[in-house]
């Protein structure tokens, strides 16, 4: 299967995740000349790299311009300075004020294209633990060939993040406020795709880190960030807030492309199942807890199954007895030896709700950057994992004023969000509450 085919299917139909065949690599020469490239520019190399034929580059060019043209900062994805070695690059200058529109407006262009290209519709379902919702409904609103219904947790995410999903009336958007948790959510996204007879009658395709596309664009600000600050010449480290592994996973891809990266640092709040697995080989499921930084209330990283199929050197089989023993029992281990082997690349760190605001305090004391609780939770991590002559890149996920009473409570600054968002504040709402349930929620898209 292409990248246009894998794109509009989203997830395979035995309900496995796609991913490349073979790795494309760049070389340090062809590096070195991408440095002065901007950002869409650079997205364009990248993405057509895995895109080939599927997306000739000048269509790439039109997607990726069109995607990025309406970000709040002219370069971006913007790497600030914090202390020695430590930086972070700002991924919330989108329309969402969230890293998810990196992937999200680059998707929603090339849904568009893609559709339009072959005269159909279709419907995409997806689930958020806050950001990835709004992001996707920015991207797809008013688009005529698409549909979208967007399953989130009720309760469980800022009013920042609901409203920016729930204000916006355009009659292709859906909101469902399941009585769940996000992995409610995602199960009922998944059991959709696996139900061939509605997949088909619908068209379903999904906008979740489950599609290959939202990964391979989130690789292009890896290698952004790396040039900045002197790759190929010199080797980085990248931490990484991340509940359901996607942010990272582009991490690795871009490593396996070439990126000399020498650690990638996970940071997690109070549901820490990646830093358990990192540290004992072991992933369990332990019930997900609320926490001041909802967007990785999260214990099934969806994403982990791709990293597990390199882990294992690509055997299918084994992933899959991997994925069922999960599925049946809440856990599996890896071998000593896998353990091993991804120690030498990952790295996690856990932090509290205490020791985040704490973290948001000190930040803002030692420096003056206010920072949200997914961004901080990085920033301590990164500091952990330290090493002299390597400089370490904090990925800035989401801005503060979307968490604006955690930030507050935590270093007393309120944080305004920008005018380009603040309607939101006072628009009419507009979602539909649902149980878990998945025949409640196919009814719904059933009309």
């Amino acid at each position: 299967m292409g990248y246009a085919d894998a794109t509009l299917a989203g997830l395979a139909n035995d309900g496995g995740l796609y991913f490349p065949a073979t790795w494309p690599q760049v070389s340090a020469d062809q590096m070195r000349a991408w440095r002065n490239l901007s950002y869409n520019d650079l997205a364009t190399e990248v993405l057509s790299l895995f895109s080939g034929e599927d997306v000739p580059k000048a269509v790439l060019s039109k997607l990726t311009t069109a995607a990025y043209e309406n970000f709040g900062h002219s370069a971006i994805a913007p790497l600030k300075q914090l202390d020695h070695g430590l930086y972070v690059m700002e991924l919330f200058h989108g329309p969402t004020l969230a890293f998810k529109d990196f992937a999200l407006q680059y998707l929603g262009q090339l849904y568009n294209h893609l559709l339009t290209e072959r005269n159909q519709t279709c419907t995409i379902v997806g689930a958020t633990s806050g950001d990835t919702g709004s992001a996707a409904i920015e991207a797809i609103r008013g688009l005529d060939a698409v549909s979208l219904y967007m399953l989130h947790p009720k309760g469980k995410v800022s009013e920042v993040q609901r409203r920016q999903m729930t204000t916006v009336l355009d009659q292709n958007i859906h909101n469902l406020a399941v009585d769940g948790t996000f992995d409610d959510c995602q199960n009922l996204v998944k059991a959709m795709f696996n139900d061939a007879a509605f997949r088909r009658k619908h068209q379903l395709s999904a906008v979740n880190s489950i599609n290959w596309s939202r990964i391979a664009a989130q690789v292009v600000y890896y290698f952004r960030a790396a040039l900045e600050l002197g790759a190929p010449d010199r080797p980085i480290n990248f931490s990484v807030p991340t509940g359901n592994f996607g942010n990272v996973l582009a991490g690795y891809v871009a490593k396996q492309m070439g990126l000399p990266i020498n650690k990638l640092i996970i940071g997690s709040n109070s549901n820490d199942i990646l830093t358990r697995f990192f540290e004992s080989g072991t992933m369990q499921q332990l019930g997900v807890t609320s926490t001041l930084s909802p967007s990785m209330d999260i214990q099934i990283s969806s994403n982990f199954e791709r990293y597990l199929f390199e882990l294992t050197g690509r055997d299918t089989d084994r992933v899959r007895q991997l994925m069922d023993t999960f599925a049946t029992n809440g856990e599996f281990s890896i071998e000593s030896a896998e353990l091993e082997t991804a120690k030498k690349l990952f790295a996690a760190h856990r932090m509290d709700d205490k020791e985040t605001s704490e973290e948001i305090r000190r930040v803002y004391q030692s420096c003056g950057e206010i920072m949200d609780p997914h961004s901080v939770i990085g920033v301590a991590a990164a500091k952990k994992y330290a090493e002299p002559g390597v400089p370490t890149v904090v990925l800035g996920t989401a801005h503060p004023a979307k968490f604006s009473q955690a930030v507050a409570d935590s270093c007393g600054k309120n944080v305004a969000l920008p005018k380009r968002v603040q309607h939101i504040m006072t628009g009419d709402e507009h979602s539909m509450d649902t149980a878990n349930d998945l025949a409640a929620v196919q009814s719904i898209i059933n009309g």
